[in-house]
């Protein structure tokens, strides 16, 4: 077997040629194993994985989910997804092979993290994360059974358990913040347009048209590694135009008005994600409201929308969603009186048809 002994480190790597989807022949290392058993297992799993082979411990297939997916998800998602992966998937299902994993490991496995004390919206991220790896498994290799498909998925979408704050709750926060301060105009665009944390921390004076009262969502920003990554939106409806009121408008024009020979290409607010948060938090004590998260401002002003009855349609389109099921799933309960118009707007048209009958 192609598996060496790295003196040096002391440790053992392995070095042997791979055969890409076109017959090229290409050579694959991989170092740093403490044992020679261990190199030894991940070439027999490679090679296996090579030939669609099932027969491949949940770690390794895991590797190759990413290496399939690293063209088609952004490098931020497969960050997250490779934390939940490690952290609670791999230490329990790891080493079990894909092909032999049974539905009632995945329930034993659910147990196990169910007793952690994670939020239902938790746990239902770290389920989808198994489920993807299963989905991929069976459409892309032919995993022949799914064992994911026959165990009810744990926890719960975030459509149950939406944080955000009233308008009255905001108009007492906001009035903490200082209206000079460049995190008033934050705050503002976030509440008033429901855009995500990413996407204003990406824009520009380029992305932002005073003549029309618009902004333009084009891109997000996030720091990895240390480095500052400006990268597409979350998906391709992200991309949008959000129109906004003559107030905000005003409050953004006088903060790029003090941004002397600033370039227009530029993040106008060149900071981290942490910073906004740390001062939301901040401020959320000098207000006395409850606590939120960033995100949740997203949650508000949908909220505020829906209290103002905006259609959901509307909502979708402001929010960049896919489609408008996403917006319906997760902010549907918000429209508890909905029902009650619809019964009422029957009756008065019976009503009416009941008096237009006697006449």
């Amino acid at each position: 077997m192609p598996v060496y002994k790295d003196e040096k480190n002391n440790t053992w790597y392995c070095k042997f040629y791979r055969s890409d989807f076109d017959g090229t022949r290409k050579q694959t290392t991989k170092r740093g194993f403490p044992t020679k058993k261990a190199a030894q297992q991940w070439e027999r799993e490679t090679r296996a994985a090579d030939n669609a082979d099932m027969n491949v411990t949940l770690e390794t297939f895991a590797n190759m989910y990413f290496e399939d997916k690293k063209r088609e998800l952004k490098d931020r998602t497969i960050r997250n997804k490779k934390y939940l992966m490690d952290v609670h998937i791999i230490p329990y299902l790891g080493k079990k092979k894909m092909n032999e994993i049974k539905p009632s490991e995945i329930i034993q496995w659910q147990n196990l993290i169910q007793e952690k004390g994670f939020s239902e919206t938790y746990l239902r991220m770290i389920q989808n994360q198994l489920t993807a790896l299963f989905t991929h498994a069976s459409t892309i290799y032919s995993l022949p059974n799914n064992p994911c498909k026959k165990v009810k998925k744990m926890g719960k979408s975030d459509a149950d358990e939406l944080n955000f704050w009233t308008k009255e709750e905001y108009d007492q926060f906001i009035a903490t913040v200082d209206e000079s301060d460049r995190y008033f105009v934050m705050f503002e665009i976030l509440f008033w347009t429901g855009c995500r944390e990413g996407e204003l921390l990406a824009l520009t004076k380029k992305d932002i048209d005073l003549e029309n009262n618009q902004i333009h969502i084009t891109k997000t920003y996030f720091r990895s590694g240390g480095r500052d990554i400006i990268t597409t939106p979350k998906t391709d409806c992200s991309v949008r135009v959000i129109d906004i009121p003559e107030f905000l408008k005003v409050e953004i024009e006088d903060y790029i008005g003090h941004l002397y020979k600033y370039p227009d290409d530029a993040r106008i607010f060149p900071m981290v994600a942490e910073a906004l948060q740390h001062k939301i938090k901040r401020h959320i004590a000098k207000a006395g409201v409850k606590m939120i998260r960033i995100h949740d401002l997203r949650h508000s002003h949908v909220a505020y929308l829906i209290h103002q009855g905006v259609p959901p349609l509307v909502i979708k389109e402001r929010l960049g969603h896919k489609d408008i099921g996403i917006t319906l799933n997760t902010y549907g309960h918000l429209y508890p009186n909905e029902q009650k118009k619809l019964a009422e707007m029957l009756n008065e048209q019976r009503e009416k048809k009941n008096t237009s009958d006697k006449e």
